[in-house]
């Protein structure tokens, strides 16, 4: 989420494949450009979350050389059907040909294949987009599904820090799979803690999100300050008392 190529170059090697979110991340084009050419060099495939529904962002997010993308808030087969017309050639979809990158890399040749080489995941994140999963999945190029938690507990009137489980996304995340595995789609979900792997392991998730850049950065920086505070930090007897015109605590000096 954050634009650091750097980061991404330390960190990307240990995972399978990198989910770069410019939505909900601190991203713009340029940005995603620049951290699609990371994951070409630690040779991890990337998939970008685009903002929105627009074919502009879907069509140069796969011309950067992106494995693939993951297009937010899917409602309807319209709209389902109108993501497949930007990320596939024709004659199953209508993706402009010409991207800079991906023919400096692939050659002027790429659109022969590109159809399969890359991936469109639809995020379905409501109750009324998961009714229509079967349907939705049984659309040529649509390549997979995301099921989005969050967005759909807010919708359900529940707290959006409800606990990911069985019992309480388990009935949409088995209707998402079951479409999935009955098109044979790929399925793809969260995997952070051990409720949300059992679920990964259970519905088939050929994808898992194992965590990222944000929580690493501030799961480790936590840590380590409350490690060092911890060390330092004098007992109640120990204590001195503070000297005449001392700082405020807090202050550095």
């Amino acid at each position: 989420m954050y634009p650091s190529a750097g980061a991404l170059e330390r960190i990307g090697p240990d995972w399978d494949w990198i989910w770069i979110d410019a939505q909900h991340g601190d991203l713009d084009f340029r940005d995603v450009a620049n951290l699609v050419r990371v994951t070409t060099l630690i040779g991890k495939p990337a998939l970008v979350r685009v903002p929105s529904q627009d074919s502009g962002w879907v069509g140069k997010c796969l011309d950067a050389g992106a494995a693939g993308v993951i297009v937010p808030m899917i409602e309807s087969l319209a709209e389902a059907k109108a993501m497949i017309q930007a990320a596939k050639f024709p004659p199953l979809g209508n993706r402009s040909y010409g991207g800079r990158r991906i023919i400096d890399f692939a050659g002027r040749s790429y659109y022969k294949t590109a159809n399969t080489d890359t991936v469109l995941i639809l995020q379905l994140e409501s109750n009324e987009a998961v009714a229509l999963a079967d349907q939705i999945a049984a659309l040529d190029g649509a390549d997979g599904f995301f099921l989005g938690p969050d967005d759909l507990f807010i919708r359900d009137g529940q707290d959006v820090d409800t606990a990911k489980t069985l019992q309480t996304i388990g009935k949409q995340a088995q209707i998402v799979a079951n479409a999935c595995r009955k098109h044979g789609k790929i399925n793809v979900g969260h995997g952070v803690n051990d409720a949300t792997l059992a679920m990964a392991k259970e519905f088939g998730y050929k994808l898992v999100v194992g965590g990222g850049d944000v929580g690493f950065l501030a799961g480790g920086s936590k840590s380590a300050a409350q490690k060092i505070q911890g060390f330092f930090k004098p007992g109640p007897a120990s204590a001195p008392a503070p000297a005449s015109g001392a700082k405020a605590p807090g202050s550095l000096y």
